[in-house]
């Protein structure tokens, strides 16, 4: 996207995204917001299906199924069995990777 000002958050938000296609692509914020949706809507349902969704030069989401294992409960300090869940990760690709270390220098 563009480079944020000093007084701008460091947070992206959709807003942001919407607003960022509205100015440089030139369709209307009501399009621009709708393309927005409709693009991390198929994300999401790929997501859901169990699909990795990979975007060329940003990185790749996929879900991941975590197995149960033992915790212990902070407050009692009693043995707890923590059940199985789905993790959402995110692997950046190289062109991603290097753009974030240049950025540092």
């Amino acid at each position: 996207m563009e480079e944020l000002s000093q007084e701008q958050s460091k947070t992206l938000t959709k807003a942001d995204i919407v607003d960022s296609v509205h100015r440089r692509i030139g369709f209307s914020k009501k399009d621009s917001s709708e393309i927005t949706e409709k693009v991390f809507e198929a994300i999401k349902k790929s997501l859901e299906r169990g699909e990795h969704v990979k975007l060329s030069g940003f990185g790749k989401f996929e879900v991941r199924q975590k197995r149960s294992r033992r915790g212990r409960n902070p407050q009692t300090g009693a043995e707890i069995e923590i059940a199985p869940r789905k993790v959402l990760s995110f692997r950046a690709s190289q062109i991603l990777r290097h753009a974030l270390v240049e950025s540092q220098e």
